[in-house]
């Protein structure tokens, strides 16, 4: 389905039964909203209504140019306004990579829309950010985002070769026509660059904006992460006030909801349910 909100498009795929408690799926990065496919039908049997939204940058109608557009207080209004315009009051809320750091900002400033957060891959800013202060490899982990954050240079990187640099990053999502069905739409004109202008409007101001988070929360990492450290991942209980449980899938990588799909939605639903 296509959602207006805030004067752009989004693209949005529901499922389950319609009145169904509403769950909200946010993907990372360079995926979209197809990354939970194998994640909604446990959460379909269990009686929970998906919606897994195609964010700013990724819906064809939601692709503004600037690169200040991309903004975290931007990519949070679009979340509490497509809830508005669903006619959701709250929601159980879902992020991977990118969609996490969302997810966290929205869960922090906005609680009254989140019945439970599950953060998957990437900690709460305030985690990242002290791994990045006190641990060395985390910096080397996190060194590919100055590459990103250039503007011309990623894009020249990611695609030269039919995309071969690209297609080498989303190598652990599974197989070639995994990868594909994620490449393909980055090599559309003007894709990448809008997903990568997430990288390039993040700023310690904004990340630092991310307060502590109140409502429950499930945080779930894989110890094979090439991003994402131990050190981050542990740093993550001191960000939440509320309820917390923190799952490590060992042996898996950071593309959680492809590689990992059945354990992933055991803890959504174990947080949804309130039995962690």
């Amino acid at each position: 389905m296509r959602v207006d909100a805030r004067g752009l498009t989004f693209e949005v795929t529901a499922g389950g039964p319609s009145d169904g408690v509403p769950v909200l799926l946010l993907h990372g990065f360079p995926q979209h909203s197809g990354e939970w496919d194998d994640v909604v039908p446990a959460l379909h049997a269990a009686g929970l209504r998906t919606y897994a939204l195609d964010q700013r940058g990724y819906s064809p109608g939601a692709r503004p140019t600037a690169v200040a557009d991309y903004r975290i207080p931007e990519l949070v209004a679009d979340v509490v306004a497509v809830l508005d315009a669903l006619g959701l009051d709250a929601v159980h809320l879902v992020g991977h990579d990118w969609g996490a750091i969302v997810a966290w900002a929205v869960a922090a400033g906005h609680p009254d829309r989140v019945r439970t957060l599950t953060a998957v891959s990437v900690p709460h800013p305030a985690a990242m950010a002290y791994a990045l202060t006190n641990d060395g490899q985390q910096k080397a982990r996190s060194s590919y985002i100055t590459v990103f954050r250039k503007p011309g240079t990623a894009e020249k990187v990611l695609l030269a070769w039919h995309a071969t640099a690209l297609r080498r990053l989303l190598g652990g999502v599974g197989d070639g026509p995994r990868v594909d069905r994620y490449a393909a739409p980055m090599r559309e004109p003007g894709v990448l660059t809008a997903a990568l202008n997430w990288y390039r409007a993040m700023s310690r101001a904004d990340l630092a904006g991310v307060g502590p988070v109140a409502v429950p929360t499930t945080y779930v990492w894989s110890d094979r992460d090439v991003a994402i450290g131990r050190t981050a991942a542990e740093a993550c209980a001191a960000n939440v006030t509320g309820a917390y449980h923190f799952v490590r899938l060992p042996g898996v990588s950071h593309w959680i909801p492809d590689t990992a799909p059945g354990p992933l939605a055991e803890a959504i639903l174990a947080r949804a349910g309130g039995t962690t």
